[in-house]
Formats: structure tokens, C-alpha cells, sequence
């Protein structure tokens, strides 16, 4: 298909995806009642059900898959690494550590608010510190540098986790343990347009980036010949996209290989053409993450999986079949 269909056949699933999130969960319900609640028609309780908290669960959904996906497409182009995805630089340690910290201290209890900032806060200043070891070894932002810093940050990070888990009582650690295995269990319309006010501003700039990206992947001393300020495109593309991951982070908690597999899926369909790729990572990230909320919802009825749990168990044979037919060979198997 060619990169117009392909885009129509996604916007398609978008909607689709989000029409079962609403439609399917722990009450039944059938697609009549489902539609006259949009419609303000109905029974009460079946309006709140679908509208306050079935729909912006969905919305939500597309919102940090899009963004888990979109980000982990530039990170692989900005670190040259077919292996890197949101959570390499660290986001994901200084988000756990900042969370982990609210629980300890009795703050999300007080507070609904206190989790997801202090998250968002722990994810910030990991993204701070990668930058400025990383301007500390070089003004220039060299890409071992910057994955080593990375590495450096997300080990301090891991270990300051490793100590608050270590002299926290039995209930804080579950509950950390459930908030890094990620959920939208706590989705209402405010996170969504909290999140809203970071993804979309970001995806925008992200996509912008996508000529830029293109002219890198050739080489950046040729892209600088060409007019590219590759120094800056770097240096945007990495903020933009951790802030893009953090404020997803923040809402649904730490959820893994939607930024790994969902890009090179993408990629093998569409070519490595970064103005299509980058729109169409999102897309799917935003079917996928959608899909998998509503089996986490459904597969075990009325008891929720954690959505990390799900995007693990389809993302690891999803990724095994993708090296394979990216190798082009069964003879690995």
C-alpha cells in the first residue's frame, strides 16, 4: 500500500480502537446504549460509564501511545540505535524514583495530584542531568556521550529506587511496584488534557523535525553542508521527545516496548522516510496501546492486568518477529 493508505488504514484503526475501548470493559453493554450515551441518551449510570470513564481511558490511551511511539522513533534516529526507545536516557528511573518517593511519604494518599507531578519532576530532572553530563564531556551533543550519560543517570536513579523500596513498608512497595508496571485506571478528562497540552505541541514540533532527520540519517556532516543546524536539531529533538515520554510517564506509569516495537513495524512497512514515519509511528502507537488497554480491561474480568504486563507479553514475540523478517532470514530461529 502506498504511504496514504497506509495513513487512512491507521486513522481508521485509531477510530476503531477507540470505539471497543468505550464499548467493552467490565459491564457489559451494547453498542446501542454505548452511542445514546454519547448522545447525552439513556440510563445515568451507563453516561457515566462510557463518558467519564471509559472515554478519556481511550483518549488517554491514544495520546501515550502516540507519544511512547513518536518518541521512541526519534530517539532511534537522534542515537543511530535500532535499540533505543523513551525509557534509554534514564526518563524512566528519575519518573520511578520521583513517584516512589510521593508514595513513602504518604503524599499521593493526601494528594491525587502529588503521584503523576512527582513523576513528571523525577523525569525532568533525569532529563537535566543526562544533558549536563553529557555538555560536561562535550559542547556538542555526541551520541556515546549522550547513551553513556544516559546509562549513568538511569543506574544513580535505579539505586536511589533500589534504597526508598528497601526501608518502605509492604503497602508502598506494592503500590510501586503496580504504578512501574503502568495503567490508566486513573484516567478522568483533566489528566487527559494535561497530557494533551504536552503531546500535541510536542508531536507537532517532532514531526517538524522529520527533513532535518532525513539529511542526519545520510550523515551529519552532509546534512550541515545542506543547511541543517544539526547541533540544534539534536538538541530539540532530545528534549522535546523525553518531555513528550515524561508527561506519559506521568499519567499512566512506566509502560515498556510501545516505543521499541511499534517504530520498526512502522519502518518495515513505510521505508525509513522520517516524514512519514514519525505521523504514522503515532498512529499506531496510539492503536496499539488502545488495543492492549482493553485486553488488560477484558482478559481477566473484573479483575485489570496492568498494561505494561500486556504490551510485554505481545511486544516480545512482536519484536522476535520483526528482527526476523528485518534479517530477512529463518536460519537465527
Amino acid at each position: 500500500m502506498s504511504p496514504r493508505a497506509w495513513s487512512a488504514t491507521l486513522i481508521l484503526a485509531v477510530i476503531g480502537a477507540f470505539s471497543l475501548s468505550v464499548w467493552l470493559g467490565s459491564v457489559d453493554l451494547t453498542i446501542r446504549e454505548t452511542l445514546a450515551a454519547f448522545t447525552g441518551r439513556g440510563d445515568t449510570s451507563i453516561r457515566q460509564i462510557v463518558v467519564e470513564l471509559r472515554a478519556p481511558r481511550a483518549v488517554l490511551a491514544i495520546l501515550v501511545g502516540g507519544g511512547l511511539a513518536l518518541a521512541g522513533a526519534v530517539f532511534q534516529a537522534l542515537l543511530r540505535n535500532p535499540l533505543a526507545e523513551p525509557y534509554i536516557l534514564g526518563i524512566s528511573g528519575g519518573a520511578a524514583t520521583g513517584a516512589v518517593l510521593a508514595l513513602a511519604l504518604g503524599l499521593a494518599v493526601s494528594h491525587s495530584w502529588a503521584l503523576p507531578i512527582a513523576a513528571f519532576v523525577g523525569a525532568l530532572l533525569a532529563i537535566t542531568l543526562v544533558l549536563r553530563v553529557a555538555a560536561a564531556a562535550d559542547d556538542r551533543v555526541d551520541v556515546r556521550v549522550l547513551l553513556l550519560a544516559g546509562v549513568v543517570v538511569g543506574a544513580f536513579f535505579t539505586a536511589c529506587l533500589s534504597f526508598v523500596l528497601s526501608i518502605s513498608d509492604a503497602r508502598t512497595v506494592r503500590s510501586a511496584i503496580l504504578w512501574m508496571m503502568g495503567s490508566l485506571a486513573g484516567a478522568d478528562w483533566v489528566t487527559v488534557m494535561t497530557v494533551a497540552l504536552y503531546t500535541l505541541p510536542a508531536t507537532l514540533v517532532l514531526i517538524g523535525l522529520a527533513r532535518p532527520l532525513n539529511l542526519m540519517a545520510i550523515g551529519e556532516e552532509t546534512a550541515g553542508y545542506l543547511g541543517t543546524n544539526v547541533e540544534r536539531v539534536k538538541k530539540v529533538a532530545y528534549v522535546v521527545a523525553s518531555l513528550l515520554t515524561a508527561a506519559g510517564v506521568a499519567a499512566t506509569g512506566i509502560i515498556g516496548f510501545v516505543g521499541l516495537i511499534v517504530p520498526h513495524g512502522v519502518r518495515l512497512v513505510v521505508g525509513a522516510d522520517y516524514r512519514m514515519l514519525l505521523p504514522l509511528s503515532f498512529l499506531a502507537g496510539a492503536v496499539f496501546l488502545t488495543l492492549a488497554d482493553v485486553v488488560a480491561r477484558t482478559m481477566l474480568s473484573p479483575i485489570e492486568v496492568p498494561i505494561g504486563v500486556i504490551t510485554a507479553l505481545v511486544g516480545v514475540p512482536l519484536f522476535l518477529l520483526l528482527l526476523r523478517r528485518s534479517m530477512g532470514s529463518t536460519s537465527w530461529w
